[in-house]
């Protein structure tokens, strides 16, 4: 008897704060999101750097309620993806984030980073992607210290998601700048690619080893037809480079091969790879089936459609900022980060992803 009046307290008082508006908050998917990468990601890591490559001025973010460092007018996939995830903020950049916070994940991206050291250095400061793994290992420190012990840490983290997405500036401010890299000199395409990857592996491996364990790798997009590309390479202004895509498939196939061997070589994680290339592919080639209307020239820029230059400061940008598929020369609007988001969180073909997407991977 006295259980049954607990139960029906219980469920009482369940519809006495729903019949007062009052909703119950449901976890998130995973306790935590760590998120490494570039400019398409970073959300403010570099607005304290000595750098050309940030983002933190008007119109970025206009549609984001002012400009916080985030290359887009509004939000990038990863913030799609922790809404998605069941976060009830976006994650907190590595350069402002504090105590507790750290707990629910970091995002330690920098713009202009590569998995190269070297890379981006002509535009200034940035963190590459060996600065953003030691970022990670202070990041885990801290966390041992606020949950007690390193069992607890190592328990916690191997629960949280892991987003990497390194490479498109070894290609864009590296190996297609030969004025200031000789790496197109020294490698040819597949041995750069083989370059990258060695690299890439060797700091993965260094997540893992601080307690990363569902690892989320975004493959590099289509360079080749962004504004920047078609302004400078494609004779129509509309026909994406092939010169500059087909370096960046020799490096996604050989990422895709890498995520197989990483799982065989380790039982306990689980790495998927994402393929950013093929979704943008799809917004690119069928615009209107995405809502879309513009692809080959940036919503905000100066030069041929938009693609020689960024977002100078103050410069309004295109009204109808929903119908483009690029905001500035490189970088996505929200519309294009959205859709993208949602089809590596949910996978809508099987070429979308591999072997698993990130709803399945939060799942593990």
């Amino acid at each position: 008897m006295e259980s049954y009046l607990r139960k029906w307290c219980l469920v009482s008082m369940w519809v006495l704060l729903l019949g007062l508006g009052f909703k119950v908050k449901a976890e998130p998917q995973v306790p935590c999101y760590f998120i490494f990468g570039d400019s398409l990601v970073d959300n403010g890591n570099n607005n304290r750097l000595s750098s050309l490559a940030r983002a933190d001025y008007f119109p970025y973010g206009i549609d984001f309620g002012g400009p916080t460092g985030r290359f887009s007018n509004g939000k990038t996939t990863v913030d799609e993806i922790a809404e998605l995830l069941g976060f009830d903020n976006y994650i907190p950049a590595y350069s402002s984030v504090s105590g507790e916070q750290i707990l629910q994940g970091v995002n330690y991206a920098s713009a202009a980073a590569g998995i190269r050291d070297e890379t981006g250095q002509q535009l200034g400061q940035r963190i590459t992607f060996s600065g953003q793994v030691q970022n990670y290992q202070n990041s885990v420190a801290q966390i041992v210290q606020i949950l007690g012990d390193e069992n607890s840490a190592a328990d916690y983290l191997r629960r949280c998601i892991y987003s990497v997405g390194m490479g498109s500036n070894d290609y864009l401010n590296n190996y297609f700048m030969p004025q200031y890299y000789p790496t197109s000199r020294q490698y040819s395409p597949d041995q750069y690619a083989d370059d990258l990857i060695t690299r890439y592996r060797d700091q993965l491996n260094a997540l893992y080893s601080y307690g990363a364990r569902k690892f989320a790798l975004v493959g590099v997009g289509a360079i080749g037809c962004s504004p920047n590309a078609l302004a400078q390479g494609s004779p129509d202004g509309v026909t994406c480079v092939e010169r500059l895509n087909m370096p960046n498939r020799i490096f996604n196939n050989k990422l895709k091969s890498m995520v197989q061997q990483l799982n065989n070589e380790h039982s306990d994680a689980k790495f998927i790879y994402v393929n950013a290339y093929g979704v943008f592919q799809d917004l690119i080639s069928n615009p209107s089936a995405y809502g879309f209307r513009v692809t080959n020239a940036a919503c905000c820029g100066i030069g041929r459609n938009g693609g020689q230059l960024t977002c100078l400061p103050g410069q309004p940008p295109c009204a109808n900022r929903d119908e483009y598929v690029f905001w500035d020369a490189f970088h996505p609007t929200d519309a294009a980060n959205t859709l993208i988001a949602r089809r590596s969180y949910k996978a809508e073909s099987s070429s979308d992803v591999y072997p698993m997407d990130i709803s399945q991977l939060a799942q593990l």
